[in-house]
């Protein structure tokens, strides 16, 4: 546990919280180590043990339960950012689930830019694979230059995408499909995702292969495809994934195209720090600014 992040977090985040908005009084007495909410008050509104939240908050309460974070994260009114980092100074894990519903829906408007910066395809969905922003050169893949309201949709159930996705049922479809059965599991009142799992099982051809499994890891970002793009034809691209740090399972996907013929299986070279082996692209977009990402691994396109 890390007592000292965690308590700073903590009383940072109480002294926010004003008293008189849940119908409490200001104490008044002298020697109050923060404003907003006392400790006492905290378990008073989360009808807790007297102490409870002064052993949390001190650092006293090894491995405390996940309904108490929980609880105190919204009382609180935590970020999913603070959420994660409840997590880790308390328990050093992340978080199970999102703190908010609507948490993997929406990502700020900043993220737009972002991709519109890019040179390469780029765009954003959300954890149900509804595209929340994209740029110019992602449309462009697309034969009437029209982007999907769902790229999982789009890939697992649209003709037009066994013709984009080269050898879509060997080298696409295998890795695609397990993804949507992991996120169902994860996200089972998701009615996006129920919808589309059911039209997956319904369709004759997509539907053996869905049943049937596949397979059970996700491939690393760098991950190399055959595609057909509508505009520079026949080519490979590598998909490159990252999450934004304020919406968990929403994804940032960048694709990076080369036409022509595939040389065959070339090793994944990684960056280190201090022996990276190009210097940054000048006007990288997001340097300096408060867009964040994660890098993660993802299945999808």
């Amino acid at each position: 546990m890390d007592k000292a992040a965690l308590q700073a977090l903590l009383r940072e985040r109480r002294a926010r919280v004003a008293p008189e908005d849940h119908g409490l009084l200001r104490p008044s007495r002298q020697g109050r180590r923060a404003p907003g909410l006392s400790q006492s008050q905290v378990d008073q509104l989360l009808h807790r043990t007297h102490g409870t939240y002064n052993r949390l908050e001190t650092g006293a309460y090894p491995n405390p339960p996940e309904d108490l974070l929980r609880d105190v994260a919204r009382l609180l009114a935590f970020t999913e950012h603070e959420w994660t980092s409840l997590w880790l100074y308390a328990v050093h894990r992340n978080p199970p689930y999102p703190l908010h519903p609507r948490s993997g829906t929406e990502v700020p408007r900043a993220w737009q830019e972002v991709v519109d910066g890019m040179s390469h395809m780029a765009y954003i969905n959300d954890q149900s694979w509804r595209v929340l922003a994209h740029n110019g050169a992602f449309a462009e893949l697309f034969p009437r230059g029209e982007v999907p309201e769902n790229t999982m949709r789009w890939m697992t159930l649209d003709p037009e995408a066994r013709t984009v996705l080269t050898d879509w049922r060997d080298r696409w479809v295998p890795v695609i499909l397990p993804q949507l059965r992991a996120a169902v599991a994860a996200l089972p009142h998701d009615e996006t995702l129920a919808a589309l799992e059911a039209d997956v099982l319904a369709d004759p051809t997509v539907g053996p292969l869905y049943e049937a499994g596949g397979r059970a890891h996700i491939h690393p970002d760098g991950d190399e495809r055959p595609l057909h793009h509508a505009v520079q034809g026949p080519g490979w691209v590598s998909l490159c994934g990252a999450q934004p740090l304020a919406s968990p399972r929403s994804r940032l996907m960048v694709l990076v195209f080369r036409p022509g013929e595939h040389s065959g299986p070339t090793p994944r070279p990684m960056l280190h720090a201090g022996r990276r082996d190009a210097p940054p692209r000048p006007g990288a977009p997001c340097a300096g600014s408060a867009c964040a990402a994660e890098t993660r691994s993802t299945g999808g396109m």
